[in-house]
């Protein structure tokens, strides 16, 4: 196993696993949900974010590497089925793929504690379980709309982004987020 993600970026063969392992324990020992965005690869740390792009239909997908695996010599990461169908790989069952670690610790230092207050964040998502707004946290990341933060509000998990000062900032940010797919998020002050 890699003592860091940090800088990996590697091409392969991608293949995808489905239902005979639905509600299995994963080698992270999250039991594996084949409709999330998922992966297993062979020596990446768990967990792991990473960028896959099918190099030949151009569809990205984060996932979230908590599992070992392929066992299959010539391949490089096994999707959950959730992420095959974001790659368009599912009827074909292997794609060539380009994987990117997603790097944590390269987010831009927090602001200081004062302008905190005076900003404003966007929510764009809340989850009743705390790995599917880590999902939605690193795609945030991946595209570059950070800081993200995951504040815990009762039973659910928000995924904010910013804070925003400027009006400007927020609505290149939401023009961002729509363009992506996402609905208009919510804006919110701490």
């Amino acid at each position: 196993v890699m003592e860091s993600s940090k800088g990996y970026r590697e091409r392969g063969i991608a293949s995808w696993y489905g239902s005979k392992f639905h509600g299995r324990r994963t080698s992270s020992g999250e039991p594996y949900d084949m409709h999330l965005a998922t992966a297993a690869h062979k020596s990446l740390p768990l967990p792991t974010y990473a960028e896959v792009t099918n190099l030949d239909n151009g569809r990205k997908v984060v996932v979230k590497i908590n599992d070992r695996g392929p066992f299959h010599d010539q391949r490089l990461i096994d999707l959950s089925y959730g992420a095959a169908i974001k790659l368009g790989m599912v009827a074909t069952g292997t794609a060539r793929v380009e994987v990117r670690a997603i790097s944590f610790d390269s987010a831009p230092p927090a602001r200081p504690a004062a302008k905190v207050a005076d900003g404003t964040f966007l929510q764009v998502g809340a989850f009743g379980q705390r790995a599917s707004a880590e999902q939605l946290a690193g795609q945030m990341m991946a595209e570059h709309l950070q800081p993200v933060s995951i504040q815990q509000g009762g039973s659910l998990y928000k995924v904010w982004i910013g804070p925003y000062e400027h009006e400007s900032d927020i609505e290149l940010a939401v023009s961002r987020l729509i363009e992506l797919g996402f609905e208009r998020p919510h804006k919110e002050r701490r």
